[in-house]
């Protein structure tokens, strides 16, 4: 017998579907003992970088929880190093980036600005 569509891709396709799926973003497992075990072994960005762990923590809520599909692992900041700026997470759980970022005169009212290297963040 063949396996049945999930629900998300039928929904995306078009195809009736019985319910509207449900997702979720990879902070649902944060509190799963088995996201903290990697987290135990594994920064976040060596988490967000390495693609067998990103997958990892994406995919073990989604039993659980009861969804159907869930957003991959990583966080906004990635393509930023990608970028030519360095990106690392401090000991206080700050998002700090090597290089300061400058605003174009046009964008910040008359006046060049420089913006905080080291933001607050709540990361896992």
């Amino acid at each position: 017998m063949a396996e049945e569509t999930p629900l998300l891709l039928r929904a995306l396709r078009r195809q009736p579907v019985p319910r509207p799926p449900v997702w979720i973003m990879r902070q649902a497992g944060r509190y799963m003992p088995e996201f903290r075990a990697i987290r135990a072994k594994h920064g976040f960005l060596e988490v967000c970088k390495t693609p067998d762990l990103a997958t990892e923590v994406t995919l073990q809520p989604i039993g659980p929880v009861g969804v159907d599909a869930a957003i991959i692992f990583s966080d906004i900041l990635i393509p930023v190093e990608q970028m030519g700026m360095g990106l690392v997470f401090d000991e206080k759980g700050r998002t700090c980036l090597s290089r300061s970022v400058r605003l174009p005169t046009s964008a910040s009212c008359g006046s060049s600005t420089r913006r905080s290297q080291c933001h607050s963040s709540a990361k896992p």
